[in-house]
């Protein structure tokens, strides 16, 4: 009997010193909340908001294990009815739920907007690339051979590490295409120049007299266009690599602080990808944290080998070195908290030196864009007009001088947005 007794009172104990470490995690789950209903900054509300989803989620948990607990240690007697003197229980009657106009017509344009969303997911599923199609129907043999040969390493690197959605196969073939378009193009315009030419007064266009000569002069245009095809196609990924570098070294820094928030809370460091990626405030890192879910969930990767995979194909330094380092960090057991703070602070110093860097060749280009498009075009005018009326040089009428200066004018103009849309990085 004092056996059993023993054994009753271990067993009390235990389930007394589980009901204890649970509710010491409950109250500081609490306590968390209640620290993030405090935070006013609405930039942060998204984040804030899903960090407290998934707390009261973990505290549903935790409520859950209570109940068994107690249902372990706690059966529950069920008596029988007649000794209540019935003849039979009674139950209460459920009552048909009816949602009013308001809330009827709040259901209606839900479920609307849920269709319009999924008819746009799948027309962007099905879409389907008829330029690359194509271009591996007629040159995949090629380019695979091609890859064989290792001819386009560097290409295949910056391929990987911009957002291009292509495979490099697949890739190798458009390049292909591109360059044999571009040479058709070419022999087009060949063909026309031979047989025409264009004068800057009226008829613009007229026939050309001298085919042979004309020949030798544009033959250029056979050669020059394949080449522009080919290596613009070849180039594109790595332009693409370096704008999607910009715009990832452009947000990181504002991404690292709210890592470094969220990280106070003690979570799951997976989790705290997932609310930067549920935030939608960082686009462009987000794609990067996808890249890194898919390979834990999908690949089955574990979070350090996942980190170290993505430093290695991301477009950004940065954020090579910031993977890789979380990745050190996790794997040594420090603190996340700090390094995400310091990370932040080196990030944001960096950030501020770029910007006044931006500034400062902003200024300068804004000098030569006044002295280059204003005042320029104005003196190149005059000396025109001067050369017309003494009879000097070339001697044009007043509609094709004003057209010439026009033209000019717009070109440069296409060329310095060109420039800053590429000095752009977010």
């Amino acid at each position: 009997m004092t056996i059993f007794a023993g054994k009753e009172t271990n067993e009390m104990n235990g389930i007394i010193n589980s009901l204890k470490e649970t509710a010491a995690q409950q109250k500081n789950i609490l306590t968390e909340i209640k620290r993030l209903y405090g935070i006013k900054h609405l930039e942060d509300e998204n984040i804030v908001s899903q960090q407290i989803r998934e707390l009261t989620q973990e505290l549903n948990k935790l409520n859950e294990k209570i109940s068994r607990i107690l249902h372990d240690f706690i059966t529950p007697r069920i008596l029988p009815w007649h000794l209540f003197g019935a003849s039979k229980l009674l139950t209460k009657k459920e009552k048909n739920f009816e949602p009013d106009e308001l809330e009827k017509e709040t259901l209606n344009r839900l479920k609307k907007e849920t269709k319009i969303k999924k008819g746009k997911e799948f027309k962007k599923a099905v879409k389907e690339d008829v330029y690359a199609r194509l271009a591996n129907n007629l040159f995949s043999k090629y380019s695979k051979k091609l890859i064989e040969k290792d001819s386009f390493k560097a290409l295949q690197v910056d391929l990987e590490k911009s957002n291009v959605m292509y495979l490099f196969p697949t890739y190798i073939s458009i390049i292909l295409f591109t360059t044999l378009l571009a040479a058709a193009a070419g022999l087009i315009l060949f063909a026309f120049f031979i047989f025409f030419s264009i004068q800057p007064h009226l008829p613009i266009i007229k026939p050309a007299t001298d085919v042979g000569l004309r020949m030798l002069k544009l033959i250029w245009i056979l050669i020059a266009f394949p080449i522009a095809g080919f290596l613009i196609s070849y180039v594109y990924p790595s332009l693409e690599r370096r704008s999607s570098e910009a715009q990832i070294d452009y947000e990181l820094p504002f991404a690292t602080i709210n890592m470094a928030a969220i990280s106070g809370s003690l979570i799951n460091p997976v989790k705290i990808f997932e609310i930067i990626i549920s935030s939608g405030e960082f686009p462009n890192v987000e794609k990067e944290f996808i890249k890194l879910i898919n390979q834990i969930n999908i690949h089955g990767d574990s979070v350090v080998n996942a980190l170290r995979a993505i430093s290695y194909n991301t477009p950004s330094k940065k954020m090579s070195e910031l993977l890789s380092g979380l990745s050190t960090t996790i794997n040594s057991g420090g603190d996340l908290t700090e390094f995400f703070e310091k990370r932040a602070e080196t990030l944001f110093f960096d950030y501020k030196l770029k910007r006044e860097e931006e500034t400062k060749t902003a200024e300068t280009f804004m000098d030569l864009y006044i002295s280059i498009v204003v005042a320029a075009p104005m003196i190149f005018m005059l000396l025109l007009m001067i050369m017309k009326i003494s009879g000097l040089g070339i001697s044009l009428p007043t509609s094709t001088i004003t057209l010439m200066m026009v033209g000019g004018v717009a070109i440069i103009n296409v060329f310095f947005l060109i420039f800053l849309h590429l000095k752009k990085t977010g």
